[in-house]
């Protein structure tokens, strides 16, 4: 089985707790272990798309995921846009704990599937933001990579599964390069995090050209780990 998670923003030292962002986070990881320890198990397989630690360096950060590691399952995570603490790949590859394996710009094939994924930006069109429009193509790159490095491991029968931290469209899940790029390779599944709010427009699955699209942004979800078919 494959269940996927985001967003987690442990803060274990406490020095940023969730709860002040109100209450839909009051308790979250109490939840959440509760939730994943009745549905994973060791074999099972968990995708967490990003944000997993506000803490600034590798080290603390380490000791954030010592908690996702003590929960069942092999873990696979990619970089969210807080989460400063991920240095290089190598070092942050070196560092995580056995069941905790990081994806950047590549892919692993685990269990039947093969997981790919980056980052991700804020779709930008040619005249919006300079900035924004540099790192929207810059990520549109680094995912194609990771297809490319997919494409290559991938096997007949496997599912291909894209982690992306931030929702890959516009609008009401209008299509973009990002969403065409998943076609192109044909991918099965998207799992993206970053939105927060339950005024937030949103859905928990979207199929857009034959893809599904997963949001699983814990609070969106209700702090419940979601099963990827």
């Amino acid at each position: 089985m494959i269940y996927a998670i985001s967003d987690l923003h442990l803060s274990l030292n406490g020095s940023k707790p969730m709860e002040v962002f109100g209450d839909d986070w009051v308790g979250y990881l109490s939840l959440i272990e509760q939730s994943w320890r009745s549905l994973v198990k060791d074999e099972d397989v968990v995708l967490l798309a990003g944000d997993l630690s506000w803490e600034m360096k590798l080290e603390g950060a380490v000791k954030d995921a010592e908690w996702v590691d003590a929960l069942p399952g092999k873990k696979l995570i990619i970089r969210g846009n807080h989460d400063y603490w991920w240095s290089s790949y190598n070092k942050v590859c070196l560092s995580l704990p056995s069941s905790i394996h990081a994806i950047q710009n590549n892919a692993i094939r685990i269990d039947g599937a093969v997981v790919c994924g980056s980052r991700g930006w804020t779709p930008t069109p040619e005249d919006g933001d300079p900035n924004d429009r540099k790192l929207w193509l810059r990520e549109l790159t680094r995912m194609e990579l990771a297809l490319e490095d997919a494409t290559k491991l991938r096997q007949e029968g496997d599912k291909l599964i894209a982690m992306i931290h931030y929702p890959p469209f516009v609008g009401k899940f209008e299509p973009t390069d990002m969403t065409r790029l998943f076609d192109r390779y044909s991918v099965d599944t998207v799992v993206y995090g970053h939105i927060h709010g339950k005024h937030s427009f949103h859905k928990d699955i979207v199929e857009i050209e034959g893809i599904k699209y997963y949001l699983t942004s814990t609070d969106m979800i209700g702090h419940h780990l979601v099963k990827i078919d």
